[in-house]
Protein backbone atom coordinates (compact mmCIF):
# COMPACT_ATOMS: atom_id res chain seq x y z
CA UNK A 1 0.00 0.00 0.00
CA UNK A 2 1.03 3.31 -0.76
CA UNK A 3 2.09 5.59 1.96
CA UNK A 4 -0.09 8.28 1.30
CA UNK A 5 -2.83 5.80 0.65
CA UNK A 6 -1.99 4.43 4.64
CA UNK A 7 -2.04 7.59 6.01
CA UNK A 8 -5.28 8.46 4.47
CA UNK A 9 -6.63 5.38 5.96
CA UNK A 10 -5.21 5.79 9.22
CA UNK A 11 -6.97 9.48 9.36
CA UNK A 12 -10.39 7.51 8.85
CA UNK A 13 -9.64 5.02 11.16
CA UNK A 14 -8.21 8.16 13.82
CA UNK A 15 -11.82 9.66 13.09
CA UNK A 16 -13.58 6.78 14.18
CA UNK A 17 -11.74 5.87 17.35
CA UNK A 18 -12.15 9.93 18.13
CA UNK A 19 -8.39 10.26 18.51
CA UNK A 20 -7.49 13.85 18.15
CA UNK A 21 -3.57 13.80 18.87
CA UNK A 22 -3.71 11.43 15.72
CA UNK A 23 -6.56 13.19 13.95
CA UNK A 24 -4.57 16.58 13.97
CA UNK A 25 -0.81 15.69 13.00
CA UNK A 26 -2.34 12.92 10.66
CA UNK A 27 -4.32 15.73 9.11
CA UNK A 28 -1.61 18.08 9.41
CA UNK A 29 0.46 16.08 7.09
CA UNK A 30 -2.09 15.25 4.29
CA UNK A 31 -2.71 19.27 4.39
CA UNK A 32 1.53 19.83 3.79
CA UNK A 33 1.60 16.84 1.27
CA UNK A 34 -1.49 18.18 -0.61
CA UNK A 35 0.05 21.94 -0.61
CA UNK A 36 3.56 20.45 -2.28
CA UNK A 37 1.07 18.59 -5.39
CA UNK A 38 -0.44 22.06 -5.71
CA UNK A 39 3.07 23.75 -5.61
CA UNK A 40 4.44 21.37 -8.07
CA UNK A 41 0.89 21.01 -10.29
CA UNK A 42 1.38 16.78 -10.17
CA UNK A 43 1.09 13.84 -7.65
CA UNK A 44 4.04 12.94 -5.49
CA UNK A 45 6.16 10.03 -5.71
CA UNK A 46 6.78 8.09 -2.44
CA UNK A 47 9.84 9.86 -1.45
CA UNK A 48 8.68 13.13 -1.81
CA UNK A 49 6.11 12.30 0.80
CA UNK A 50 9.06 10.28 2.82
CA UNK A 51 10.61 14.13 2.62
CA UNK A 52 7.28 16.19 4.00
CA UNK A 53 7.16 13.78 6.86
CA UNK A 54 10.76 13.83 7.73
CA UNK A 55 10.26 17.46 7.48
CA UNK A 56 7.31 17.40 10.12
CA UNK A 57 8.88 15.71 12.49
CA UNK A 58 12.37 17.85 12.53
CA UNK A 59 9.83 20.43 13.43
CA UNK A 60 8.36 18.17 15.76
CA UNK A 61 11.72 18.25 17.61
CA UNK A 62 12.71 21.76 17.35
CA UNK A 63 9.34 22.24 19.46
CA UNK A 64 10.08 19.95 21.54
CA UNK A 65 13.38 21.33 22.42
CA UNK A 66 11.75 24.55 22.61
CA UNK A 67 8.89 24.28 24.80
CA UNK A 68 11.41 21.75 27.31
CA UNK A 69 13.58 25.41 27.34
CA UNK A 70 10.17 27.51 28.35
CA UNK A 71 9.19 24.83 30.84
CA UNK A 72 6.38 24.10 28.87
CA UNK A 73 6.22 20.40 29.18
CA UNK A 74 2.42 19.71 28.44
CA UNK A 75 2.76 21.19 25.14
CA UNK A 76 6.66 19.01 24.62
CA UNK A 77 4.60 15.73 25.19
CA UNK A 78 2.02 16.66 22.72
CA UNK A 79 4.72 17.23 20.57
CA UNK A 80 6.45 13.94 21.62
CA UNK A 81 2.85 12.13 20.48
CA UNK A 82 3.01 13.76 16.74
CA UNK A 83 6.49 12.72 16.96
CA UNK A 84 6.04 9.13 17.60
CA UNK A 85 3.05 9.08 15.44
CA UNK A 86 4.45 10.85 12.44
CA UNK A 87 8.09 8.37 12.93
CA UNK A 88 5.70 5.32 12.57
CA UNK A 89 5.04 6.01 8.94
CA UNK A 90 9.32 6.08 8.31
CA UNK A 91 11.30 3.29 6.92
CA UNK A 92 13.14 2.12 9.76
CA UNK A 93 16.52 4.09 10.96
CA UNK A 94 20.31 3.19 9.90
CA UNK A 95 21.92 1.75 13.05
CA UNK A 96 25.11 3.62 13.54
CA UNK A 97 27.19 0.83 12.30
CA UNK A 98 24.99 0.45 9.15
CA UNK A 99 25.19 4.35 8.44
CA UNK A 100 29.55 4.17 9.75
CA UNK A 101 29.64 1.30 6.66
CA UNK A 102 27.80 3.78 4.04
CA UNK A 103 29.40 6.73 4.82
CA UNK A 104 32.99 4.87 4.37
CA UNK A 105 31.63 3.44 1.23
CA UNK A 106 30.95 6.65 -0.23
CA UNK A 107 34.02 8.37 0.58
CA UNK A 108 35.85 5.91 -0.86
CA UNK A 109 33.59 5.92 -4.35
CA UNK A 110 34.31 9.65 -4.78
CA UNK A 111 37.59 9.54 -3.99
CA UNK A 112 37.27 12.15 -0.95
CA UNK A 113 39.88 13.22 0.93
CA UNK A 114 39.59 16.22 2.65
CA UNK A 115 36.64 18.16 4.11
CA UNK A 116 36.54 20.51 0.90
CA UNK A 117 35.10 16.84 -0.50
CA UNK A 118 32.29 17.11 1.63
CA UNK A 119 29.72 18.62 -0.64
CA UNK A 120 30.27 15.71 -2.82
CA UNK A 121 30.01 13.41 -0.17
CA UNK A 122 26.87 14.61 0.73
CA UNK A 123 24.90 14.79 -2.62
CA UNK A 124 25.93 10.91 -3.33
CA UNK A 125 24.67 9.64 0.14
CA UNK A 126 21.75 11.33 0.86
CA UNK A 127 20.03 9.93 -2.26
CA UNK A 128 20.54 6.31 0.03
CA UNK A 129 19.80 7.55 3.24
CA UNK A 130 16.80 9.30 2.40
CA UNK A 131 14.10 8.70 5.39
CA UNK A 132 16.66 6.68 6.95
CA UNK A 133 19.11 8.60 8.66
CA UNK A 134 18.86 12.16 10.02
CA UNK A 135 21.07 14.85 7.71
CA UNK A 136 22.79 16.34 10.70
CA UNK A 137 24.04 13.41 11.67
CA UNK A 138 25.24 12.17 8.04
CA UNK A 139 27.04 15.54 8.05
CA UNK A 140 28.78 15.06 11.03
CA UNK A 141 29.92 11.67 10.90
CA UNK A 142 31.43 12.18 7.40
CA UNK A 143 32.93 15.65 8.45
CA UNK A 144 34.90 13.21 11.49
CA UNK A 145 35.78 10.93 8.45
CA UNK A 146 36.91 13.54 6.23
CA UNK A 147 39.05 15.56 8.98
Amino acid sequence: MALLDQIQKDLKEAMKAKDSVRLGTLRLVLTAIKNKEKEVKRELEEKEVLQIISNQIKQRKDSVEQYRKGGREDLASKEEQELKILQSYMPEQLSEAELEKLVMETIQEVGATTVKDLGKVMKVIMPRVAGRADGKVVNQMVRSRLS
